[in-house]
């Protein structure tokens, strides 16, 4: 499996986890959000180049926690469309996947 792929000027960022898996749901956001900024970074795209990223949450309950790590991360002034779903990860110690992608400029 391909951690990120460039394709016609976007790099598609597959769903990335936590290598905390004992984390708080804050700690994991912000390891999942550190590998999404290196990938894409390492294709030439910046948080500034994201165009969309969708979260997925195990417990909906954790939204305003992982939201509050999102907001301190994201380049306010080009915010990606986002979109955040309640779904079951593959480890149960795992509090947030997140997929995104990025256009390289």
């Amino acid at each position: 499996m391909s951690q990120a792929v460039l394709v016609n000027g976007c790099v598609h960022v597959a769903g990335q986890i936590a290598d905390t898996r004992k984390g708080s749901i804050a700690v994991q956001t912000e390891e999942v959000l550190a590998k999404i900024e290196a990938l894409i970074g390492q294709a030439g795209a910046t948080k500034a180049d994201l165009v969309a990223i969708n979260v997925f949450l195990p417990h909906i309950t954790d939204f305003d926690a992982m939201n509050a790590v999102y907001d301190r991360w994201i380049d306010p002034a080009h915010p990606p469309a986002r979109a955040c779903v309640e779904a079951r990860l593959a480890d149960p110690d795992l509090r947030v996947e997140m997929t995104a992608i990025a256009v390289v400029t």
